[in-house]
């Protein structure tokens, strides 16, 4: 298992470098880099930062540029030059490639274009609430959904298969975005009742609140986000969690050890499980990272929540590359050491498997 581990861990560096060379290209190919929206807001053709608005302000080189420059036309070439100088663009593409992986390789990701803060605060400030989001929705998802596919399995082509399947198929059927909507509008206050706040993770007056008052304030605010998120992903796990039972059930070893009088609750838990739960566990990075990176991005746009996922699609829109890539760097490392996670895992579940006799 160790030499497996090591080999895993050595294929880290160049998917890393095969995922960021490949983003780095796309962008040299993108119109509308950080120079042109700076040049855009000064010529008054654009306010490309109103969506960092209240989220840290813009950073010094910015608010110089405007005080100096606010309504000019026809900048002067002195100035776009000291405009690429700034931002690294007088550098050829290759040597600024080198340069960002250099830093990389020691956790510097350097400071937004245009926010007065490093890339590591930027992320580190962002990434509780996204954590909080995508763990609680993997919990619940997990939690729920492999007692419901079990008992599905076992009640195959009865009344209450026929009833939740129907429920997990509409419910894998509606967006997620639609389903966060419909939640704000019946329970936030948007037509019908509002029982959970509209927006945020914390109440205004958080930080006076007493530690029950906060777990419940946290709690209160993060329902609705991690419903909207959970609800895709239960339907998908629940069914996963079905189909890999019903295929374990119907085996040789199973009718052998029903033979031999087991108990049913035995010969499931005791034998069927440890088989039946290798493609579920297979399937948890994906669970995760999908709630954490993907399904983030709407739900936290939508409840108006702070996280990495709002982050990285603000900053795309704004072209603020050290922010971009600084978050794909980190995501594309956690989605890696996820994997080997789940390889252990594995191992953990069912000690029969070997992976030392694969190459990869």
């Amino acid at each position: 298992m160790g030499a497996y581990l090591l080999r895993r861990l050595l294929l880290i560096v160049p998917t890393l470098f095969g995922i960021m060379l490949i983003n780095f290209v796309l962008t040299q190919f993108v119109p509308g880099g950080p120079i042109e929206q700076v040049i855009a807001q000064i010529e008054g053709q654009g306010d490309v930062f109103e969506g960092f608005s209240g989220n840290g302000g813009s950073g010094a080189e910015l608010e110089t540029v405007n005080e100096d420059y606010i309504g000019a036309r026809g900048l002067p070439p002195e100035f776009i030059e000291q405009l690429e100088k700034e931002f690294g663009f007088d550098k050829p593409p290759v040597e600024r490639f080198l340069t960002m992986l250099g830093n990389y390789l020691r956790f510097d990701f350097g400071e937004s274009y245009f926010r007065s803060i490093s890339v590591v605060d930027l992320v580190l400030e962002k990434m509780p609430v996204s954590i909080s989001l995508g763990l609680w929705s993997t919990l619940i998802a997990y939690i729920v959904s492999i007692p419901l596919g079990i008992r599905k399995a076992v009640k195959d082509g009865s009344s209450f298969d026929t009833w939740t399947s129907g429920f997990i198929i509409v419910a894998y059927a509606i967006p997620g975005f639609l389903f966060a909507i419909l939640l704000l509008v019946l329970f936030a206050g948007g037509s019908y009742w509002q029982i959970f706040p509209l927006r945020g993770l914390t109440s205004d007056n958080w930080h006076e609140l007493s530690l029950l008052g906060k777990i419940g304030d946290y709690f209160w605010h993060i329902t609705l986000p991690v419903v909207a998120s959970t609800i895709s992903s239960f339907a998908t796990l629940t069914l996963l969690t079905k189909n890999s039972f019903l295929d374990e059930i119907k085996k040789q070893y199973v009718i052998t050890a029903k033979a031999k009088g087991l108990s049913e609750s035995r010969v499931l838990y005791g034998h069927v499980f440890r088989n039946a739960m290798l493609i579920v566990i297979a399937g948890f990075p994906a669970a995760f990272l999908s709630v954490f990176f993907g399904a983030s991005i709407i739900i936290e746009t939508i409840f108006s929540l702070d996280g990495l996922g709002r982050l990285g699609f603000e900053a795309a829109v704004a072209r603020d590359y050290p922010v971009v890539f600084g978050t794909l760097y980190v995501f594309g490392l956690i989605g890696l050491l996820i994997g080997i996670i789940s390889d252990l895992t594995y191992v953990l579940v069912d000690p029969r498997i070997d992976f030392e006799s694969r190459k990869v």
